[in-house]
């Protein structure tokens, strides 16, 4: 990929065949990473499930259920910015707020990193407590690991967290002699998963969320939520772990359904009581009433769906 001599960067453009640029012709070659597969091989290439119009059903069915996350706002307006739209609308067709300012790539891995194993709401204290303590990223690395560990303590696992950024940003010191990522908007999306899968701590879920809410890239991270919904409603093999889910899913999922798709999906599995295993502060959830419907033709190719729907083709949301 060229680099951008201008002052507006451009979302990369999707193939004729709908791929994104990273599995169309130029794509590197295969290279494992810090156990990280950075290849873009499909691990199931007889599955054919998700189509895209079982992705833009469900994209629509969420979107209408729960209005664009506002939580996901910023990162939306950003990828708009970037391919020269004026604004962002959310599902009722409302304009959503233009104040919205940009993260840095830094910032944006820090705080994946702290999201790792706790809520949302803790790692979100934990960030801003760590920004709080130490004025700039070059504050962190010349500070004790112990004052980076109490200052994250509310995160948990603070000197596993703790070790992790001392190590990103030392390894990024002598590599580049500054504590910056912008350069990375400039590589291509398996560049970019070699490049951060080099950094100890950091696996493929960190890496996709670095791609598509800070470099505004069309990746496609699988967390818990995503995980089980994409398995229970017949996208994946029952087979598939979650690293073969997300090569599967980045596969067929279109680019531009991509983003929406992911924060929809991580929202209503946050928000559903029934639509993901019980998991910590499934509590905190609640089962949503008069909930649009699913097309999940495929599901019932593989068993019995634990709904009434006749035929398998249709599921009502909060019922898996």
């Amino acid at each position: 990929m060229k680099k951008t001599t201008g002052k507006k960067r451009r979302l990369q453009k999707p193939e004729p065949n709908g791929d994104s640029p990273a599995n169309g012709p130029r794509a590197k070659s295969i290279r494992t990473v810090n156990g990280f597969d950075c290849s873009t091989n499909e691990p199931y290439p007889a599955y054919s499930s998700p189509t895209s119009d079982e992705c833009l059903s469900v994209r629509d069915d969420l979107l209408n259920l729960h209005g664009f996350p506002r939580e996901f706002v910023k990162y939306r307006k950003e990828r708009e910015r970037l391919s020269e739209c004026c604004s962002v609308v959310d599902g009722s067709g409302g304009e959503l707020a233009e104040n919205v300012k940009s993260e840095s790539v830094l910032d944006g891995l820090v705080k994946t990193v702290l999201s790792q194993n706790t809520t949302e709401t803790n790692s979100e204290k934990a960030f801003a407590s760590l920004k709080s303590a130490f004025a700039a990223w070059e504050d962190v690395l010349s500070a004790e690991s112990k004052c980076i560990e109490d200052a994250i303590r509310c995160g948990g696992l603070a000197l596993t967290k703790a070790s992790c950024i001392k190590n990103i940003l030392s390894s990024l010191s002598k590599r580049r002699g500054k504590l910056c990522l912008e350069y990375l908007h400039n590589l291509s999306i398996d560049e970019v998963k070699a490049e951060l899968s080099t950094f100890k701590g950091i696996g493929p879920k960190t890496v996709a969320c670095v791609l598509m809410f800070n470099l505004q890239k069309d990746d496609f991270p699988v967390d818990t939520h995503v995980f089980e919904i994409a398995k229970f409603i017949g996208w994946v093999p029952d087979e598939a772990d979650r690293n073969k889910t997300y090569l599967h899913l980045n596969q067929r999922i279109p680019n531009h359904l991509k983003f929406d798709l992911n924060c929809l999906l991580y929202t209503h599995g946050k928000l559903c009581s029934k639509c993901s295993k019980r998991t910590g502060g499934r509590q905190r959830k609640k089962s949503l009433p008069n909930i649009p419907q699913f097309s999940i033709g495929p599901y019932s190719k593989k068993k019995e769906p634990r709904t009434e729907a006749v035929g398998g083709q249709l599921i009502a949301y909060g019922q898996y």
